[in-house]
């Protein structure tokens, strides 16, 4: 894009094929509904196609293709599935967004907030089978689609736990840890076949997810207390980064991890001196 364009035209992907995962709820449903919005036909992946009926709706509200690609992706041999059917609904990808991630959950579908040593093994295996496992194959499927592509770009939803320490939830932030290493070698790996690579590292955000924390007020005051701006983000807030990411707005940008956290991984979260609640895991 030369300089007497119009700038904004380069935050839109009319015409891209994207593929988004976890697209049914929070940040997932929002990446699509971005993409959508700035252009893009988007296949939609999540564990039912129940899950995933609003999120088509959405997409097609903005007048774009919506194809539908369920698939629980811990088990064996669905990623490579998903990246194959979504590439085959739509005649090829342009854009993938991996987003699909867990913690480690009780039977009730709260999180398991325990540290590493009363942790159990399956737990951490589970946590790593989607969150590290099938972000693996995800991108290795999507190689081939995505070198054929003259506007390749991918996006892995990794964490502000990915670079911070974040006791109680080991397995979650070691799985997006190794999600920004990943990053880091495909962008370079990739970068001759034009395939931009990158993630975004959301800090604390307002989803489903997270429920178990915003709304439990000495919990939620305490985790804002380290944010500088003082509040949760909201999923559109991590959508709008993604779109900058697989737009050409950012067309010299590879191999990168971009922290969408309201400056809670400043050190000391930029409020060094400032009184903190009290942690309720103290007492725990």
């Amino acid at each position: 894009m030369n300089c007497s364009a119009n700038i904004l035209d380069s935050f839109r992907v009319d015409g891209a094929r994207a593929l988004v995962t976890g697209a049914s709820r929070g940040i997932g449903q929002a990446v699509a509904v971005c993409l959508a919005q700035a252009g893009a036909d988007v296949a939609l992946s999540a564990r039912s196609s129940s899950a995933l009926e609003e999120s088509v709706e959405l997409v097609q509200g903005q007048g774009r293709v919506a194809a539908p690609v369920p698939a629980d992706l811990a088990t064996p041999g669905a990623a490579e599935s998903v990246v194959d059917e979504a590439a085959s609904a739509l005649g090829g990808l342009d854009i993938v967004v991996h987003n699909a991630g867990i913690l480690p959950c009780q039977p009730d579908g709260s999180p398991t907030m325990v540290p590493l040593q009363g942790s159990a093994q399956e737990d951490w295996d589970r946590v790593v089978s989607l969150n590290l496992n099938a972000t693996a194959a995800v991108c290795r499927s999507a190689h081939r689609h995505l070198a054929s592509s003259p506007r390749a770009g991918m996006v892995l939803m990794s964490s502000l736990a990915g670079v911070a320490g974040t006791p109680r939830m080991e397995a979650y932030a070691a799985t997006k840890a190794a999600q920004i290493s990943l990053v880091r070698s495909l962008g370079v790996g990739w970068a001759s076949e034009g395939i931009r690579v990158n993630a975004v590292c959301p800090g604390w955000t307002r989803t489903d997810m997270t429920s178990f924390a915003y709304a439990n007020q000495p919990l939620s005051d305490w985790l804002t207390a380290h944010v500088p701006m003082g509040r949760w983000a909201e999923p559109h807030e991590i959508a709008s980064a993604v779109l900058f990411l697989v737009s050409s707005a950012s067309s010299f940008l590879t191999g990168q991890a971009l922290l969408i956290d309201g400056g809670a991984s400043v050190p000391d979260g930029g409020l060094a001196g400032t009184p903190k609640p009290p942690s309720p895991f103290v007492d725990a």
